[in-house]
């Protein structure tokens, strides 16, 4: 998979995944990576509703648990108010690119 067919970049010691929210959804889930506009993004949904931030924080949750890591190294920094969310990941750059890269794959081999 070439980088730029990735939802996400490195920046020093953590990385930025794109992420496309769909809230109030039937269950939580991880869906893929699908193009919006110019760029590639992870495809998600949330049970939780778009108000006071309940779906960001389900979805800020659904990320550490889908990539196993702590709650508190996942933030959405960008997009509260909008589908389209830029999700902070904090960590050990080499790992968590490591760690996207093998998860991303798993996505596209269940397709």
């Amino acid at each position: 998979m070439q980088t730029e067919d990735l939802p996400y970049r490195r920046i020093g010691n953590h990385a930025l995944l794109a992420v496309r929210l769909t809230p109030k959804a039937k269950e939580d889930a991880i869906l893929g990576v699908e193009q919006f506009g110019s760029e590639r993004v992870l495809k998600a949904r949330v049970r939780a509703v778009p108000e006071q931030g309940c779906a960001n924080e389900a979805l800020e949750r659904l990320i550490a648990k889908w990539l196993g890591l702590p709650p508190s190294s996942v933030a959405v920094v960008q997009g509260g108010k909008s589908r389209m969310k830029r999700v902070k990941i904090s960590g050990d750059g080499d790992r968590l690119v490591r760690l996207l890269s093998e998860r991303v794959a798993s996505l596209a081999g269940s397709a």
